[in-house]
């Protein structure tokens, strides 16, 4: 089954991904399970997930491709974003949850109830998501910003396209007066909580409004989810997002290279994004894989805006009926074949040091 960009797209946005199983095989069909073997690793039943809808498009495909492989599986991921995510996971709707960020302090206690006496929830990032600063200029593909000229955009303190802060990073582009209209989510979301982090890390003096799933900005104009700014920009000219690199391509909208204090600007690249992640330090204990990554960073070849977004498991205290279908799915969402399959929908696949740590913690599950 080949799923077009604008079919995962749409996918996205219906809100779930509920695939039966498929039974087929095709050599493009990455194979379910161990990362080395080859060898199907498949379970049986259903699941109920949900959260983040910035993996979505990731978690179509994996739907997909898990359950050619594994007939008698059934995976419905629900788009319904990273809050209602956690909560349904806590409240025991959702079998596993995805989401923008890991287990908040606050919430850790009510997730590990959850998972029964002796058991924790833990949080393992499995799709890294990068954030494109999306714009529709005419005549300009190759723009470039910083964090604060991108701070002052998204706060109204640089409203047109030919100010001299942006010809200054700009020389051989021709930027016309044009009103820049710039669009930001209206809705709660982890996209809008990592931009503004970078924005904060990049920009302290002209980003001084803070991060959070809410917007904090004074300026711009709200549309509501990733398709919503991604459709206001795409429809008119001036306009300028922050959007999950997928939703930008699916649009063919160009996105920014961004001048982080390296010797050349940085594009919006599988190994760009990849560095980033790879520098990233883990913050968890034990098995819980939670990071804190550096917005700010001036590491050369690193992408600096991204969001990771996390599945939220029991470690121990699994229902008897879901717990090998779980392992099984995350052990293949973990694997090399799993990631491999990101890079072509707008994703990063987990760089190497990451990923084995992930896919060790997948197998302490239980």
């Amino acid at each position: 089954m080949t799923i077009s960009r604008t079919g995962l797209a749409g996918l996205a946005l219906v809100g779930a991904v509920t695939l039966s199983a498929c039974g087929s095989d095709n050599s493009a069909t990455p194979t379910a399970g161990s990362s080395s073997s080859g060898k199907a690793d498949c379970a049986t039943g259903s699941l109920t997930a949900g959260g983040s809808s910035a993996q979505a498009n990731a978690m179509t495909e994996w739907v997909n491709a898990y359950q050619a492989k594994c007939a008698g599986s059934t995976i419905n991921y629900q788009s319904v974003g990273s809050g209602t995510g956690r909560q349904n996971f806590t409240s025991g709707t959702f079998d596993f949850a995805g989401s923008d960020s890991a287990l908040k302090p606050e919430e850790q206690a009510a997730a590990d109830a959850r998972c029964g006496a002796g058991g924790k929830a833990i949080d393992l990032p499995m799709v890294t998501g990068p954030i494109a600063i999306a714009y529709n200029l005419p005549g300009v593909k190759d723009l470039i910003l910083d964090g604060p000229t991108s701070a002052k955009i998204f706060s109204d303190k640089i409203t047109s396209w030919d100010d001299p802060a942006l010809k200054a990073l700009n020389p051989s582009a021709t930027l016309p007066a044009l009103k820049i209209q710039s669009f930001h989510r209206g809705d709660d979301s982890g996209t809008s909580d990592n931009f503004q982090k970078f924005l904060t890390a990049a920009a302290a003096t002209d980003w001084t409004f803070g991060a959070g799933a809410k917007f904090a900005g004074p300026g711009g104009q709200a549309a509501q989810k990733s398709d919503g700014v991604t459709n206001a920009v795409k429809t008119t000219a001036g306009a300028v997002t922050y959007v999950e690199q997928s939703f930008a391509e699916n649009a063919s909208l160009p996105f920014a290279k961004i001048a982080t204090g390296a010797s050349a600007p940085v594009a919006l690249t599988t190994d760009t994004v990849a560095k980033s992640v790879s520098t990233a330090k883990v913050t968890g204990t034990g098995n819980d894989l939670t990071l804190k990554l550096d917005y700010g960073t001036k590491a050369e070849g690193a992408y600096p805006i991204l969001l990771v977004t996390y599945e939220i498991v029991c470690e121990k205290g699994l229902a008897a009926d879901k717990a090998a279908l779980v392992k099984s799915f995350l052990n293949y969402t973990a694997s090399s074949a799993g990631q491999g399959i990101l890079a072509q929908n707008g994703y990063a696949p987990l760089p190497e040091n990451i990923r084995t740590k992930v896919a060790a913690s997948v197998t302490a599950l239980g």
